[in-house]
């Protein structure tokens, strides 16, 4: 019986890449994103906290209610004149507050789209409204500097405060006390407010104009983004600094949490929405899109995630349901699928699958001794530049073989120029460097009458000549910086024992108490 023939080894580098993650493929399970081209730039995403999670998207003169499943509109609240900004969700989903270009703060009815309340007080813009944890109040953010506390049963203004020197393009409630609410301007200072008291509790400065306010499920820690940082703050300690996060290079205009609040969003001018760690701060996953982002959401579960961009296009992006097929249906499909434990009958005959032991075209050659044949199966375009390693383990084995000069021998035209820009192309890769160095002797021993060579031939020999020389001067080069670096670490290492010495060497000197009792 014949031995069975031994496949040609290639040696596989691992190209060096991101690390697969829980994360990474937690995230990665999210589907292809469903992109909607709405009215004007989107400026505030929520989503209902309630089934089905309805999320409202604010742009233009509307607010636009969507199902997150179809992905299709569902309500539109169109009760604007002006712009209008930052329609958010009450904590059981019956009420929505929106502010706008009006002054005022509008109050909706989710269910019937009825206007409730119009709170009115603010001579500038709202862009940010919030509900408060006991459901009865909300606080407005407006660019007239100041912030506004509220009463929705009785219309009225409960407290204000105008403390800031600039916009107020950002806020937070407390999601533990009714009475706690933050704001944060483009005079770059971060504020936060008790309505039991007339004036801000304390305040921090974030070192540019505030974007963004999170506060985190416990209330006391809170985050703010401005420029391109993210930074982490104690409540608590009034204001202490805990942590700075910049992994953007533009502005970022929007956080949010995730994951059951184990994960912090947060979206940037720079096209990236980063997914950091709450426990660590350490990036651990980055989603990418086509233009800057203004504003996030995500669903409760991480279901639903929508990115607003500046060009009005809002990105859906859903995650996967796995498909769940039930043993009877695996039975109707194919025998293939049977359950693990499923055991055959005694009348049963098993017929076992027949794997074929396939070997490849180069492979193929060279058990014929066909080494030219061989060669010219791994100098094909697609092989060359996807799997450069085939070619260079088939030049290897006609190296062991001693056939190498017969399968280069005798080529004239594209046959030559091939070999040739292979090794032009490859020769500097560390990877293949010692085989095709050999490569490149045995070649120009074949063809050193230079005459026999077409032009484009002597012109391809002559580049792979600079290129040998460039890369003997890297190595020089290299080797030169080798022997500095040792150098520089072999001095630092003599003065450092030299420091150690001189302290096991120093004398210990008595006491002063000890020198008293001598003298006594």
């Amino acid at each position: 019986m014949m031995a069975s023939f031994k496949k040609t080894n290639a040696k596989i580098f691992a190209k060096p890449g991101p690390k697969t993650t829980p994360d990474t493929v937690y995230w990665k399970k999210l589907g292809v994103p469903v992109l909607v081209k709405e009215f004007g730039p989107i400026d505030y995403i929520d989503f209902s906290p309630v089934q089905p999670h309805y999320f409202a998207l604010t742009c233009s003169v509307r607010v636009q209610i969507y199902n997150p499943i179809t992905k299709l509109v569902f309500k539109t609240l169109s009760r604007f004149r002006e712009t209008a900004y930052g329609a958010t969700f009450r904590s059981d989903g019956r009420l929505l507050c929106a502010g706008g270009e009006e002054n005022h703060v509008k109050l909706f009815d989710v269910k019937s789209k009825s206007l409730l309340r119009v709170f009115k007080g603010h001579t500038g813009a709202v862009h940010r409204c919030y509900f408060t944890a006991d459901k009865t109040h909300i606080a407005s953010f407006s660019d007239d500097k100041s912030v506004a506390f509220w009463d929705i049963p009785s219309e009225k203004q409960v407290s204000s405060f105008s403390e800031h020197q600039d916009y107020i393009r950002a806020g937070a409630v407390s999601p533990v006390s009714p009475d706690i609410f933050l704001s944060g301007g483009y005079d770059n200072i971060v504020r936060m407010y008790d309505t039991r008291t007339n004036v801000s509790v304390f305040h921090v400065d974030h070192g540019a104009p505030v974007e963004s306010l999170l506060f985190l499920p416990t209330g006391g820690i809170f985050m703010s983004a401005g420029g391109t940082e993210v930074r982490v703050w104690d409540a608590f300690s009034g204001g202490r600094l805990l942590a700075k996060l910049s992994q953007h290079h533009k502005t970022i205009t929007c956080l949010h949490l995730a994951s059951d609040n184990k994960r912090l969003l947060s979206g940037s001018l720079d096209h990236h929405v980063k997914i950091y760690d709450i426990a660590t701060y350490q990036v651990v996953h980055t989603l990418d899109y086509p233009n800057a982002i203004l504003s996030l959401g995500v669903s409760p579960g991480d279901e639903t995630v929508v990115v607003g961009m500046v060009d009005g296009v809002a990105s859906i992006s859903r995650r996967e349901e796995e498909e769940r097929i039930t043993k009877q249906e695996r039975k109707r499909i194919s025998f293939r699928y049977a359950p693990d434990n499923f055991r055959p009958a005694s009348a049963d005959i098993v017929v076992p699958e027949l794997v074929l032991d396939r070997i490849s075209k180069h492979d193929e050659c060279l058990r014929k001794f066909q080494y030219s044949k061989a060669l010219d199966c791994v100098l094909i375009p697609f092989v060359v530049n996807k799997n450069p390693m085939v070619t260079v383990a088939v030049y290897q084995e006609l190296l062991r073989r001693k056939g190498l000069q017969t399968a280069l021998a005798g080529r004239e035209g594209k046959a030559l120029l091939v070999v040739l820009r292979f090794l032009i192309k490859y020769i500097g890769d560390y990877r293949f460097t010692r085989v095709l160095l050999d490569v490149t002797n045995i070649l120009l021993d074949i063809y050193d009458d230079a005459s026999s060579l077409s032009l484009e031939a002597k012109k391809l020999f002559v580049v792979l000549a600079e290129r040998v020389k460039a890369e003997e001067k890297l190595t020089v080069d290299l080797t030169a910086l080798q022997g500095e670096l040792q150098l520089l670490l072999s001095g630092a290492s003599v003065a450092e024992t030299k420091k150690i010495s001189a302290v096991e060497e120093k004398p210990i000197l008595p006491s002063r108490t000890a020198q008293s009792y001598t003298v006594r």
